[in-house]
């Protein structure tokens, strides 16, 4: 079992950055995969990026912008976001899937609006 609580979100401009924290309350080192989902308003959950031993991935519309990374000693993942869209507004939830079963934060809001 694990608790996960998302830090990091905000308002901002298109075109800006910002960097999501996944703060675990245990050692992730053996946890694979952790990743990064996003709800927006009126849409399903979609998954973001993801990361394990055998490396990460990413959703289509977020490769080249978005970096996944963890800290196992912090016990943290992370989520760089840089040239922020509109379209990625939504709220993010950090998940780790621990013996096949998933485990979900609370989610932090993340808006990108002039």
């Amino acid at each position: 079992q694990v608790q996960l609580v998302e830090s990091g979100g905000g308002l901002v401009q298109p075109g800006g950055s910002l960097r999501l924290s996944c703060a675990a309350s245990r050692s992730i080192f053996s946890i694979n995969p952790m990743g990064w989902y996003r709800q927006a308003p009126g849409n399903q959950r979609e998954l973001v990026a993801r990361i394990s031993h055998r490396g990460t991935n990413y959703a289509d519309s977020v490769k080249g912008r978005f970096t996944i990374s963890r800290d196992n000693a912090k016990n943290t993942v992370y989520l760089q976001m840089n040239s922020l869209k509109p379209e990625d507004t939504g709220v993010y939830y950090c998940n780790a899937e621990v013996f096949s079963m998933n485990y979900w934060g609370k989610g932090t809001l993340v808006t990108v609006s002039s």
